[in-house]
């Protein structure tokens, strides 16, 4: 399912969210300039978060879970993150408060990298991207509008449809996905005793999580909607 809009009405204008997104855009287009793949993969190695390096050197590697958090592998990676942060984050930073909404989408990027860091300790390869970040700002949209209407695009076989979808059962049925393919992750690697590649099932859970949790401290006004 892919948002398209939401019917939040706002009273200001989400200049923090927005500034998430040009950052988010920017980083991605210098790492395109490097041009030289070889210095492209230097420079997301370095930035992006391994969580094998993490836990051999935690005070040199910590940087990592933030830093992680504005790095993407390609144009959809990042358009797919820029759609879900700009149509929850929107309405998000109205409630919060701009510099509340700054701190509390850092935060959640922090707990949702280091939570994936937890769960795959072994794990050699970067894991990069915002989708934890903005997981937490799916949980404090969650916690603020549960009854606020979500117009969708719905895949059907062959066939799309548009329809307005309750945020409550949109982001509900979002956080089952993340958490049943993260058990199936986790199960996977107790099986093979050893990391596997692929989305980080466990950022997301763990940042929507942070941000159920986070709201009620960061809120200016809560039970909005």
């Amino acid at each position: 399912m892919i948002p398209l809009r939401s019917d939040i009405k706002r009273k200001s204008f989400p200049i923090i969210n927005w500034l998430l997104v040009l950052v988010n855009c920017a980083v991605f287009l210098h790492v395109l300039r490097l041009g030289v793949p070889s210095v492209q993969q230097h420079f997301i190695n370095r930035w992006s978060l391994v969580s094998a390096q993490f836990w051999a050197d935690p005070a040199r590697a910590w940087p990592t879970l933030l830093t992680a958090t504005f790095l993407h592998a390609g144009w959809l990676h990042l358009i797919f993150n820029m759609i879900f942060l700009i149509i929850f984050g929107n309405a998000v930073e109205d409630a919060l408060g701009h510099l509340r909404y700054l701190v509390f989408y850092l935060v959640a990027g922090i707990v949702a990298n280091a939570t994936q860091a937890y769960v795959s300790p072994h794990f050699s390869l970067p894991m990069l991207g915002a989708s934890g970040a903005i997981a937490g700002v799916l949980g404090s949209f969650f916690f603020l509008y549960p009854h606020a209407k979500i117009l969708t695009l719905i895949p059907f076989f062959v066939f799309l449809t548009i329809r307005e979808v309750p945020a409550f059962l949109f982001l509900g049925l979002w956080f089952i996905v993340q958490m049943f393919n993260g058990t199936a992750m986790l199960s996977s690697q107790l099986v093979t005793k050893q990391s596997m590649g692929g989305v980080a099932w466990w950022a997301h859970a763990g940042g929507f999580v942070s941000g159920l949790l986070l709201t009620p401290l960061f809120s200016k006004k809560v039970g909005r909607r």
